[in-house]
């Protein structure tokens, strides 16, 4: 480890490339703790105290919504805009062809993107707005409709800045930017978490030595499903020997991993079964009766333990499929390995080729999606079987944090690679 940090810090770009990204996350922690004036804090603590859902939004928004900050939204509304830009691909033929145009696509794409997040971050500003009106204990005072519009336009202003940060942290190829803001965010809690174990009565020390060793098992088994793959063998029948063509094949594999989807389908499903709960907070003092009638329903519906935990683990499984789907492209892998005179041994080129990677992937999809849900949910379970609802968070904060780290770490090594590559050539 400490010859690997010499290593880059030994290389000058990329050394500027994490400093440069340290630097973005600092500021990321600074901005977070910059609250829009006029916000009783006590009451807000005391309101987000009593909200699990909000506790858990708190976490991904890097602990700026309990503190009612200026990057208060984080990036959700860009997560929200993502997966709905993502849907529209796979139903609208003009998205699905230019999402196929390569690069150009792709930018497109993230434009799109990054035009949807605005007006979504205008709707959860003030839906945020909105539900702190409800608290019992007043948060925001007397707001008239200037202050309104200055909060809403100082938070969208906050999540397009948060994203901009993140697009320039994926710029520098050491890791996700907007996975990296999460990653921050969840770290930055570790001191309060710490902190709330001095409260924890001494006769539950004994279920906090369980959970922590569930915590270290779990962080085996991510670190394992993460870095499992499937190699599918590759035949390639001519081989380029200097500047003539040789005889006979090669014979080499196509990895697949058992979870490429990463950290991704969490923060869809935490973006998913949150959103209605968080609706449904604001409309508890509308003036229809039936629309409160039916806010109490979806509120008490969602904050059923067992209820929120299946959800949760259905959607986590069912994203992991659909963002499986979104980027592993088995008709690309086919067409390249035809063009380069590449086949899997005993499958036909073409359709057959296809048909079989596909086969592939979702049979080795499957437990990887059931790992991801069942680690999801795992808190829950824990918090059920000690009592410990202070650590009810932890699993899926842990499984991001992990994973984020990994990919990181990936990147950081490839670089190290490519840079070996190019002294030795």
């Amino acid at each position: 480890m400490i010859g690997a940090l010499a290593r880059i810090w030994n290389i000058p770009d990329l050394r500027a490339k994490i400093l440069f990204v340290l630097a973005m996350l600092v500021i990321f922690r600074l901005t977070a703790n910059i609250p829009i004036p006029g916000v009783n804090p006590d009451n807000l603590k005391a309101f987000f105290q009593g909200n699990q859902l909000l506790g858990l939004m708190n976490i991904f928004s890097g602990g700026g919504l309990s503190n009612f900050s200026i990057v208060a939204m984080g990036v959700a509304p860009y997560i929200t805009a993502s997966i709905i830009l993502q849907l529209l691909v796979m139903i609208i033929p003009r998205l699905e062809a230019l999402q196929k145009e390569g690069e150009y696509g792709r930018q497109k794409i993230n434009q799109y993107t990054r035009f949807l997040t605005v007006p979504l971050a205008v709707l959860q500003s003030y839906g945020l707005i909105a539900l702190l009106r409800q608290s019992p204990r007043p948060i925001l005072g007397d707001v008239d409709l200037f202050t309104t519009g200055a909060m809403i336009l100082t938070l969208t202003a906050g999540t397009v800045f948060l994203m901009w940060i993140g697009e320039l942290i994926s710029e520098q190829k050491i890791g996700n930017g907007i996975s990296l803001l999460i990653f921050a965010g969840i770290v930055s809690s570790l001191p309060t978490l710490i902190q709330s174990f001095q409260v924890i009565d001494a006769t539950q020390v004994f279920n906090v030595a369980v959970f922590a060793i569930i915590a270290l098992v779990t962080i085996v088994l991510v670190v394992v499903m993460t870095e499992g793959q499937r190699n599918i063998p590759v035949t390639y029948a001519r081989a380029v020997r200097g500047i003539r063509m040789a005889g006979g094949s090669i014979d080499t594999h196509l990895p697949i991993r058992v979870n490429q989807a990463g950290v991704i389908p969490i923060i869809f499903a935490i973006s998913v079964i949150l959103f209605p709960p968080t609706i449904a907070q604001f409309l508890l003092r509308a003036q229809s009766p039936f629309l409160v009638s039916a806010a109490e329903q979806v509120i008490r519906f969602f904050n059923d333990q067992t209820i929120y935990g299946i959800l949760y683990f259905l959607f986590v499984i069912g994203f992991t499929y659909f963002y499986t789907a979104v980027i592993f492209k088995p008709e690309q892998i086919a067409e390249n390995l035809q063009k380069q005179g590449g086949f899997i041994p005993g499958i036909r080129p073409g359709q057959p080729t296809i048909d079989h990677l596909a086969m592939v992937v979702s049979r080795i999809i499957l437990p990887g999606a059931i790992f991801l849900g069942a680690i999801a949910v795992l808190p829950l379970v824990v918090q059920r079987m000690t009592g410990l609802t202070t650590l009810a968070i932890g699993g899926t904060s842990l499984l991001i944090v992990v994973s984020v780290a990994l990919e990181t770490y990936k990147q950081i090594q490839a670089q190290l690679t490519m840079r070996d590559y190019e002294t030795f050539l």
